[in-house]
C-alpha cells in the first residue's frame, strides 16, 4: 500500500511551549498527535484506538471487515464499522447520493489508488456498479451485492479524528489536536494553515473560534493517477474524477466524519449544487475552484479569527 500524504492543513497551539508532538503512519497518512506534557501518557491510547479504527474501516488489510466484505460479499462487522456504515447511509442521503461509499468498484478495482495504479477505460468505467442500496447491514453483518466494493476512503479519517477525541474526552483532556492528514480537530483553540497548492505560501490561514472545532480539507491535485483529471475523488453519478474544485476545506463544531464526508461529496458535484449543499449546513468554507477563483462563506466569521486572541 502506498502512503498517501497530503498535510493540507498545518496547526499550533496557542501554547507552544507546553505541547508534546507525536507522529505516526497510520490510515494511509501521518497521524499526528498534540497534547500537554502532563497529558503525554495518553499517546499510546489515542494511538491504539485509531489502530481500531484502521482495523475497521481498511479496505487494504486482509483482518479488515471492509476487506472481507469487498471479497466475501458478506462479513461479520464490529462497532466502529457499523457506525461508519450508519453514517455513510446518512451522507448518501444528504447528499443526494454525492457521497456514496459503494465507489469502491471504481477506485479499487479499476483505479486501484494505492497499489497497482492505472487509467481505466472509458467503457469499464460504464459498467461499474455504484449501487448503494446493493448494501445491507445491522449491528453483526454485512453484505454487499455483485460487482459492488466499499471505500470509506471518503469518510474514514475523519471517523478516526472523532474516536480520538472521544478517547481524550472521556479521560477528561480539554488540551490538544488530532490531524490525519487534512482532518484535524482542537480540543483547545488553534492556529490553521490551508496549503496553496500552487505555491509554497499559506493560502490562508486562522485561528479557530471556539473549543472543540474540526477542520477538513479535499483536494483533487495531492492523489492522481498519471494526470490530475484521473484524480481519487470520482462523482459516483458521472464516474469521472471531479474537477471543478482544487480544494474545500470545510470548518465547523460538526464531528469531523461529517466534515470529511461533505467535503468529499462537495468536490463531485456540479458547482452550483455544491454551494447550495454547503450553505444548507451547520459549517464554514474555504474554497479555491480549479480556475483559481477563491471564496470564503459569508458566515466564515463565525467560526474562525484572522488574528490570536490576545487575552490568551
Amino acid at each position: 500500500m502506498k502512503l498517501f500524504v497530503a498535510i493540507l492543513l498545518v496547526f499550533v497551539f496557542t501554547l507552544e511551549a507546553k505541547v508534546v508532538t507525536r507522529t505516526k503512519v497510520m490510515m494511509g497518512t501521518f497521524a499526528t498527535v498534540k497534547l500537554e506534557k502532563q497529558d503525554k501518557r495518553h499517546f499510546k491510547n489515542v494511538y491504539k484506538t485509531l489502530k481500531r479504527v484502521e482495523n475497521s474501516l481498511s479496505s487494504y488489510d486482509p483482518i479488515s471487515p471492509i476487506y472481507r466484505l469487498n471479497h466475501n460479499k458478506k462479513a461479520k462487522i464490529n462497532l466502529y464499522t457499523y457506525e461508519a456504515l450508519s453514517f455513510s447511509e446518512k451522507y448518501y442521503k444528504q447528499s443526494n447520493g454525492y457521497f456514496n461509499i459503494a465507489i469502491g468498484s471504481i477506485t479499487k478495482d479499476l483505479y486501484r489508488f494505492g497499489e497497482e495504479e492505472r487509467v481505466p477505460k472509458s467503457k469499464e468505467l460504464k459498467k461499474s456498479v455504484t449501487s448503494f442500496s446493493s448494501l445491507a447491514f445491522d449491528e453483526n453483518i454485512a453484505k454487499i451485492g455483485k460487482g459492488i466494493k466499499i471505500d470509506l476512503g471518503g469518510m474514514g479519517k475523519g471517523y478516526g479524528v472523532d474516536r480520538a477525541i472521544e478517547y481524550l474526552k472521556i479521560n477528561g483532556i480539554s488540551r490538544g489536536s488530532v490531524a490525519l492528514s487534512g482532518d484535524i480537530r482542537c480540543l483547545d483553540r488553534c492556529k490553521i494553515e490551508v496549503n496553496n497548492p500552487f505555491d509554497n505560501k499559506p493560502l490562508v490561514y486562522f485561528y479557530t473560534k471556539y473549543p472543540d472545532m474540526g477542520v477538513s480539507t479535499s483536494g483533487n491535485y495531492n492523489r492522481y493517477v498519471k494526470e490530475k483529471k484521473h484524480n481519487h475523488l470520482i462523482n459516483p453519478k458521472t464516474k469521472k474524477s471531479g474537477l471543478t474544485f482544487t480544494s474545500i476545506t470545510l470548518i465547523s463544531t460538526l464531528p469531523n466524519s461529517d466534515l470529511d464526508a461533505y467535503a468529499t461529496a462537495a468536490s463531485v458535484m456540479p458547482r452550483r449544487e455544491a454551494y447550495k449543499f454547503l450553505d444548507s449546513l451547520a459549517l464554514a468554507y474555504i474554497i479555491l475552484e480549479e480556475n483559481m477563483s477563491f471564496h470564503m462563506s459569508k458566515n466564515l466569521s463565525e467560526y474562525i479569527s484572522l488574528k490570536k486572541d490576545t487575552s490568551e
